[in-house]
């Protein structure tokens, strides 16, 4: 078994065992179990980076065998510049959630963190895939423990979040499905992704192929205007569920994009470049206006996400390297900002229970430590150098100016609104006087807490000041997905 297939099968492994155990009186077993699982399964992880070569595109540490003979469908996993990172990232993310729900999560908390073993393996698989029907599957499959995960220890409009956040993704990812079974038989009965992107198409098929992939990914990203499904899926999941839905569930979407859309249906994508362009821009801008208007701290979060990730769409659709390269630093440095932002969340809501903005004032008094660590990750929410936020928006800013001047000022706004909206929440909530009994009897953040932290600061400060490694393995990757692009499939 290679280490892709063990970077996805030991956590679903680990997270079936979990469900296995079956009761609250072992509770404590399921928490080192489970810790357990996902270190092991990072662990696993590094020697993809460390012995990945960055001079090649090609898809590497490939592991190809049979699936369904009848149909030509194989068990393909492989990963290039492009979807390394994030298979580490999902790794890394479910440590932190497994750690961040230890003292929090007392009900059915092996069948919580089992939950989330399993959909770690799972979004790696969408990131290993090199199958059509393998990725499908993977990515439907993300949906079922996320939706128990909300729908059971979710707020108290968990069902309807769940609901809704469920038929969401589903509807448009069949839309999807049709479009895999249309390449299947263009392609004379293929799913391998690589024989999709240099089969030669029509404009009319690219068309429906381009839009058809659309209304998967654009409802996962999610863009502007199908996201009204996410800030009810934020604000009623645990904390755990709300750092992985933001910090990698997003990223599948966008993934999809680079993986499906640009390179299979390239001239349908410079043809509707202009609509990415426009509804990302419209996420960029309005909904950081909307997000500067919220009263919950967690749909503030949730906006402010949905703000940045307009930043990826935007910088794969103006098709240069800057802004190819910007998108993919920009979700992995999301990945770390937002789910440390959730995580500073949490830490509140499990003391005071409310994630009310005036419910709060004064925070820095009573925990000192934990206003520091939250101090920087909302800096890193505004963009500030130095921190994983600025660089990949720094990165779009540049390629959108060389694409268009003006799309790359409008898309600068949103430097300005992030902070404005970030900076005023952490104002109302950590500095001035103590204005409740609730903050005046708070205790600071305990040792796991502080570790939590203090692993996400490190990482959101070493992606700040020093990107290169992340730059390095992504380089080859998108300077051939971009030749790929600018190369015309009509036949």
């Amino acid at each position: 078994m290679g280490l892709l297939s063990v970077a996805i099968w030991l956590p679903i492994a680990f997270g079936t065992l979990l469900l296995a155990l079956g009761s609250d009186k072992q509770a404590g077993a399921a928490r080192w179990i489970a810790l357990a699982g996902a270190v092991l399964a990072f662990v696993v992880t590094l020697p993809l980076i460390s012995g990945f070569d960055p001079g090649s595109a090609a898809l590497q540490f490939q592991e190809n065998l049979v699936w369904i003979e009848r149909f030509n469908v194989r068990y393909h996993l492989g990963v290039d510049g492009i979807s390394v990172w994030f298979v580490l990232l999902t790794a890394f993310i479910t440590v932190i959630v497994v750690i961040a729900g230890w003292e929090v999560i007392t009900d059915r908390a092996h069948q919580y963190l089992g939950a989330f073993l399993i959909l770690s393996g799972l979004m790696v698989g969408v990131f290993s895939a090199a199958d059509g029907l393998l990725f499908y599957v993977f990515f439907e499959a993300t949906l079922i423990p996320m939706y128990i995960i909300i729908g059971i220890w979710g707020g108290p409009r968990r069902v309807y979040a769940a609901f809704k956040f469920f038929l969401y993704t589903l509807l448009g990812s069949l839309l999807m499905l049709i479009a895999l079974i249309f390449l299947y038989y263009k392609s004379g009965g293929s799913f391998d992704i690589a024989t999709w992107h240099k089969l030669p198409l029509g404009m009319p098929a690219q068309t429906l192929l381009f839009f058809a992939f659309f209304a998967a990914f654009s409802v996962k990203v999610p863009m502007w205007p199908v996201h009204t499904w996410l800030p009810d899926a934020h604000v009623e999941a645990p904390t755990g569920g709300s750092v992985v839905l933001a910090a990698i569930m997003l990223k599948l979407g966008a993934y999809g994009f680079l993986r499906f859309s640009m390179p299979i249906a390239p001239d349908a994508s410079h043809e509707y470049a202009w609509l990415i362009i426009t509804l990302s821009l419209v996420a960029v801008i309005y909904i950081g206006l909307v997000a500067m208007v919220q009263q919950d701290m967690k749909k503030l979060v949730a906006y402010s996400s949905i703000a940045h990730m307009g930043f990826v769409t935007l910088g794969f659709f103006i098709f240069n390297e800057l802004g190819v390269a910007g998108g993919i630093v920009q979700m992995i440095s999301h990945g770390f900002v937002s789910g440390a932002m959730f995580l500073s969340i949490g830490v509140l809501y499990d003391r005071v229970h409310s994630r009310e903005i005036a419910d709060y004032g004064g925070v820095v008094n009573t925990m000192p430590k934990f206003a520091a660590f939250a101090l920087l990750f909302s800096m890193a929410n505004c963009g500030l150098p130095g921190t994983a936020g600025f660089i990949g928006e720094w990165m779009v800013i540049l390629g959108a100016v060389q694409f268009n001047f003006w799309i790359g000022a409008l898309s600068a706004t949103a430097l300005i609104f992030g902070a404005a909206y970030t900076l005023w929440m952490y104002k109302r909530v950590y500095f001035g006087d103590i204005t409740n009994d609730h903050v005046r009897t708070l205790e600071d953040i305990n040792a796991r807490e502080f570790l939590m932290l203090a692993v996400l600061a490190v990482a959101v400060l070493w992606m700040g000041l020093y990107p290169k490694p992340f730059t390095d393995v992504m380089h080859v990757s998108v300077t051939e997905l971009l030749k790929h692009v600018a190369t015309s499939k009509l036949n």
